[in-house]
C-alpha cells in the first residue's frame, strides 16, 4: 500500500514539472525553423557552454540556466532553446516570473532540431 502511494507521489510530481506554464508558448523545431530571422524575437540557448560551443544555432546567444536573464529586452518575445526542452521548460518559468509577457520553449530542444 505505501509504495502504491510513493509511485503516485512520484508521478504527480513529474506531471506537475513537465505541465507548461500558463503564458509560455510552446514551438516544434519546426515552427523554429520559420522564425529564426525574426529581428522582434530574441533567440536564447541555456544549455552550458561547452554544449553550446560543440553545437548551436546561429541565431541563438548561450545564457546558460541560472544566469542573469534580467537583461534581456522585455518588449521581444524571448524564444529558449536547451538539448531537451526540459531546461528551457524551466528557464521560460523563470523568465515569466521576472515578467516577461513574451516567451516561447522550444519543444525537444536541440535533440529534436
Amino acid at each position: 500500500m505505501e509504495i502504491t502511494i510513493v509511485i503516485a507521489v512520484i508521478v504527480l510530481f513529474l506531471i506537475w514539472r513537465m505541465k507548461p506554464t500558463k503564458g509560455v508558448n510552446t514551438i516544434s523545431t519546426a515552427q523554429l525553423k520559420t522564425i529564426l530571422n525574426d529581428k522582434n524575437k530574441i533567440f536564447v540557448d541555456v544549455r552550458t557552454p561547452a554544449e553550446f560551443k560543440g553545437r548551436n544555432i546561429m541565431q541563438f546567444i548561450n545564457i546558460p540556466l541560472g544566469s542573469d536573464f534580467s537583461k534581456l529586452p522585455k518588449d521581444k518575445e524571448i524564444v529558449v532553446i536547451c538539448q531537451s526542452g526540459m531546461r528551457s521548460s524551466q528557464a521560460c518559468k523563470h523568465l515569466k516570473k521576472l515578467g516577461y509577457e513574451k516567451v516561447a520553449n522550444v519543444r525537444g530542444g536541440m535533440s529534436a532540431y
